[in-house]
């Protein structure tokens, strides 16, 4: 057998092979990763892009009616800025920008973690086009990871619209997101978005799955790790926290002015910075 007709063979397995899906169980979710990328309002579209512009359709998305347009934008900040920044289309009523954490470290930048759409009283950025730039008060987010799906899906899965979950993956680094929040439209199609850092973390590729664990699991293990604290305290009480990991989230359900937790404990970057704006302390216990 002569090596071109070895090499045809080869080529013609890997490409069956790429055609082969991971079946999905019961529990199973698929994993898209989200890259950095915008989306423009009509009156933004015309200031960067010129006047009576329309977006042009390079590809359609995963989600009914959404699309990756020909265009993209630059996005800075006080220490950078990121070029060739995909917008997505159609046109949206607000202007906003999703990146990552990496991203805003690059730019200068503290977008908060936010739901996409959520934007009031987010980052603050500058976005560049061929016609003309802007600078937005707000509309730069770090999108906080979620699932689409059909109300069918919903009902499946036994989860609601707005519902939190955690999902697992396995594979090199098993990782589990959590805080994972369900979105449920007839327009959806099943899918969990999360963003280039979340799936360099857990080595996400094309392909991936998850599996569902439903929130009401969750509520009860919090319920029994984290007491509430039904008292009022003064503003020098102490709140020993017993978890492994402190959220941002956590922090602002905080009570007290000062809040001590076990060595190893893992602090998040917005943890810190929303103790900082509530004044509160965060100390180890010795």
């Amino acid at each position: 057998m002569n090596q071109q007709l070895i090499e045809k063979i080869v080529g013609e397995v890997l490409e069956q092979l790429e055609k082969v899906e991971q079946p999905l169980s019961k529990d199973s979710i698929p994993i898209a990763v989200s890259a950095r990328h915008v989306h423009l309002s009509p009156l933004h579209v015309e200031a960067l892009f010129g006047k009576e512009y329309e977006l042009t359709k390079k590809a359609n998305l995963s989600q009914l009616g959404q699309f990756a347009a020909n265009e993209t934008v630059v996005i800075a900040g006080p220490k950078g800025s990121i070029e060739r920044v995909r917008v997505l289309g159609p046109a949206r009523s607000l202007t906003q920008a999703e990146v990552s954490l990496t991203d805003a470290v690059k730019l200068g930048l503290n977008p908060p973690l936010r739901e996409s759409g959520d934007i009031e009283g987010s980052g603050a950025f500058t976005i560049i086009g061929p016609k003309g730039s802007l600078f937005l008060e707000e509309g730069l987010i770090i999108a906080q990871a979620h699932i689409h799906m059909t109300p069918v899906d919903a009902a499946h899965f036994g989860v609601q619209n707005d519902e939190y979950v955690t999902v697992e993956t396995d594979g090199v680094r098993p990782m589990a997101y959590r805080h994972v929040k369900i979105r449920v439209s007839d327009k959806y199609q099943l899918e969990m978005h999360i963003d280039t850092d979340e799936s360099n973390a857990g080595f996400i590729s094309k392909g991936s799955i998850g599996r569902l664990i439903k929130s009401s699991e969750n509520r009860i293990k919090v319920q029994m790790e984290v007491p509430k604290v039904v008292t009022k305290s003064s503003e020098d009480s102490i709140f020993n926290y017993p978890k492994k990991l402190l959220s941002k989230d956590d922090v602002r359900e905080v009570t007290t002015k000062e809040i001590i937790l076990e060595k190893g404990t893992i602090i998040t970057a917005l943890a810190r910075d929303t103790a900082r704006e509530l004044g509160i302390s965060i100390s180890f216990r010795k």
